[in-house]
This record gives structure tokens, sequence and C-alpha cells, in this order.
């Protein structure tokens, strides 16, 4: 095990030298709150998440769910808490584990029942989470029984500009504003007309700063900041 936990580190190390990697780890956050805080609150809302009725398997399995009150709340809060907790840095690592339970259980739910594509999807959201378990893994190796990461293995700390830093709020904030509408109907319809622009306009400016940085590294005279990201 310890030669398999030096092998994460030394991954990681490398992983997060590279500023474009720190982006892409930004936006598989945004992507994973995107995608479950709408649907966390249909459930917690006491709504129904599919039209299919329960003659259908798919729609028989959610119906029971659905019927069960606490259970489909418990669940739609569970996916809002962990959708929130990703967003946030300080709490973006706890994010991330809460999200594996519940992406394994959706995942093999997909595979049981014919979702048709589906499981592709929720396959590549299941190694989006696993992606970002191991891009904070000297955050929790001590679950495993490792202890704390040696405190000379200094980890880089890359720092986005007020700009940039605005683009993936405003990008976040109109993905997930737009989800929310489109499931819950939150806001006025006209809005969406201007939410969906918004936020593919901030996608693709956020890809314009990460592709202006593809070949940035942080070299050795750079500051350096243990598990500041």
């Amino acid at each position: 095990m310890g030669r398999l936990d030096g092998v994460f580190l030394a991954w990681q190390r490398r992983a997060r030298s590279y500023a474009l990697l720190y982006r892409f780890t930004l936006a598989t956050r945004v992507l994973l709150a995107a995608g479950f805080i709408p649907t966390g609150m249909v459930k917690v809302l006491g709504r129904r998440f599919t039209a299919l009725g329960p003659e259908d398997p798919i729609g028989a399995f959610f119906d029971v769910l659905y019927q069960s009150g606490l259970y489909w709340n418990f669940i739609g809060w569970a996916q809002v808490i962990a959708g929130v907790c990703v967003l946030v840095p300080a709490t973006a690592t706890l994010g991330a584990l809460l999200f594996l339970p519940i992406m394994v259980n959706i995942f093999v739910i997909t595979l049981s029942y014919d979702f048709r594509l589906t499981p592709v999807v929720t396959g590549l959201m299941l190694l989006a989470n696993i992606y970002l378990l191991c891009w904070d893994y000297d955050r929790f190796r001590g679950i495993l029984g490792l202890g704390a990461a040696d405190s000379s293995a200094r980890l880089p700390n890359h720092r986005l500009g007020r700009v940039e830093w605005s683009v993936y709020v405003v990008g976040g904030a109109s993905a997930i504003c737009f989800l929310l509408n489109e499931r819950v109907g939150f806001f006025p319809g006209q809005l969406n007309l201007w939410l969906l622009p918004v936020g593919l306009l901030s996608a693709c400016v956020a890809a314009v700063f990460a592709w202006t940085r593809r070949h940035h590294r942080v070299g050795g005279s750079a500051p350096h900041v243990r598990g500041a990201i």
C-alpha cells in the first residue's frame, strides 16, 4: 500500500504543477454541481423526477423512491449539499467524498435498468468524481491509515485573477440557474433566454484563459502553498 501511496502522491504533485489541469478541475467541480443541485432540488421540493409512469420499469423504480417521501427528500438534500460543497474551495474535498457513494449508486442503477446510453454519461461523471478525489488525495489519505503527507512535499498554489474567477462564477451560476429553471421553474421563463448564452459565453472565455496557459507550469521559483487548492 505504501508504494501505491507514493505513486498517487507523485501523480498529484505532477498534476497540480499544471495550470491547465487546475482550471480543468474547477470546470469539473462546476459541472458536477450543475448536474446535481437542480436534480437534487426536485427531490427536496417533493416533486417527481420523471414523467414515466409506473408501467415502465424505470418509471416504477422512481415512483417507489418518490412514494417514500422522507427518503426521496434525503436523496435530494444529499445531492444539493454535495453540489454546494464541491463548489466551495474550502469544502471541495468533502464534496468530492460525498459525491462518491452518490455517483456509484447512480452508475449501478443505470446499469441495472434499460437506461440506454445513460450509463456512458453516469460512467463519465463517476470518473470525474474519482479524478477530483485523486486531485485532493493528500487531504484524505489519513482516512486510509496512511497518516499525513510529508510536509516537505509542497503543492503549487495556482491563483486566478479576478476576471477569470468572475468568469467561472458567472458561468457556473448561469448553468445552475438554467437547469434549476428547467427542472423546477424557479425563475421567469424569459430568463432562460439570457442564462444559456451567458453560460455558453462564460465557458468559451474560460476555455480561452485555459488555452493561453496550456504550457504554463509552476517552476521551482514560483511560490508554493501546500493544500491551498
